[in-house]
């Protein structure tokens, strides 16, 4: 059966113009080889604060970043006004490679991390030696986590003049991790001026992230580091012996003779769901021959264990038994073993 448009063909028809561009789309990128590099200092909800030289620059993250997270201690590459006058807004365009990541997960069963701050050199972290009272398990997971990341790890001791610190050190003395004892006046409150500046004397010239449980004295050894830091404080639950939360984000500041710190919120976990246990024994350089005669795929904490013979024989020198004690600690706390 003929119909009406039986006379017409493809040439006959009329083609509706495009609303859209004839520019034809492409994938490449903006360079953006006039970027200014700063240092991500601040974070508080999708507005970021950038040192720039002697300048600060308030940025937020271009739309080109998408889903690339930007975290305190980024070296942020920025377009825009960088001026850091009042009320200019700059754009994050890039973020540069970083050299170190500390992570942490929610607990150990996720495996999705959350970076604390990039591109640190060294973890402080800092523990109360009573109210409230020292978690050792806290500290152990914190240096696993300073392990992983590549950072040199450096205990501080608060309230020593609350508790002996000799009882919990004995600890840590086989990993020969560096440490400083602090007291502080139990009237004023006020730290000894002579723990701060010891402190100090391991933070210049160097990027260290401070971390510990809520109430440990965290914020009130910012203050005494940095003149007008001014980061609040708070005092211990009698109940339930925990501090509360003072610090609510990361912040990074600049220490007057060179150097930043970065206070963090206290933690009450230190997920280690990221690290992988069999990457510890990297760090024990003297127990690492031992492993040749372990039984493949051996945890380095079970009853056939090359480590213990290595050991026994002395070829691990005479802290060998402290140092592998120490391991198996380490093991245990990524691991949940209530022995640690």
């Amino acid at each position: 059966m003929s119909g009406r448009y039986d006379h017409l063909d493809e040439s006959s028809v009329r083609e509706r113009p495009s609303r859209r561009g004839t520019r034809p789309r492409t994938k490449d990128r903006p360079s953006h080889e006039d970027a200014v590099v700063g240092m991500v200092t601040g974070v508080d909800r999708g507005r970021y604060t950038v040192r720039v030289e002697d300048r600060t620059v308030s940025a937020m993250r271009a739309r080109e970043m998408g889903r690339t997270r930007v975290v305190v201690g980024d070296r942020a590459g920025m377009v825009g006004d960088t001026s850091g006058d009042e009320g200019t807004l700059a754009r994050i365009v890039r973020i540069e490679e970083r050299d170190t990541v500390l992570r942490r997960s929610a607990d150990d069963s996720d495996t999705v991390e959350r970076i604390i701050v990039a591109n640190a050199d060294q973890l402080v972290i800092v523990t109360a030696l009573a109210d409230p009272e020292p978690r050792a398990r806290m500290v152990d997971r914190c240096l696993v986590a300073a392990y992983d990341a590549g950072l040199d790890p450096l205990l501080v001791l608060t309230k020593a003049d609350l508790a002996d610190p000799d009882l919990f050190l004995r600890h840590y003395r086989a990993l020969e991790v560096p440490h400083v004892v602090s007291r502080s006046d139990g009237d004023s409150g006020e730290l000894d001026p002579a723990g701060v500046d010891e402190v100090r004397a391991h933070l210049v010239g160097r990027t260290s992230v401070l971390v510990g449980h809520s109430g440990v004295g965290k914020s009130t050894l910012v203050n005494a580091l940095v003149p007008f830091a001014d980061r609040a404080t708070g005092a211990v639950n009698a109940v339930t012996g925990r501090g509360r939360h003072t610090s609510t984000s990361a912040v990074a500041l600049e220490l007057p003779d060179g150097g930043w710190v970065v206070d963090t919120p206290g933690v009450r976990s230190f997920g280690l769901g990221h690290v992988d246990p069999d990457t510890f024994i990297e760090h024990f350089e003297d127990l690492l021959p031992g492993t040749e005669d372990c039984p493949r795929g051996c945890s380095h904490d079970e009853p056939d264990c090359g480590l213990d013979a290595w050991v026994a024989s002395g070829r691990a020198g005479p802290a060998g038994p402290e140092r592998l004690e120490s391991l198996r600690r380490l093991l245990r706390s990524r691991t949940g073993d209530e022995r640690s």
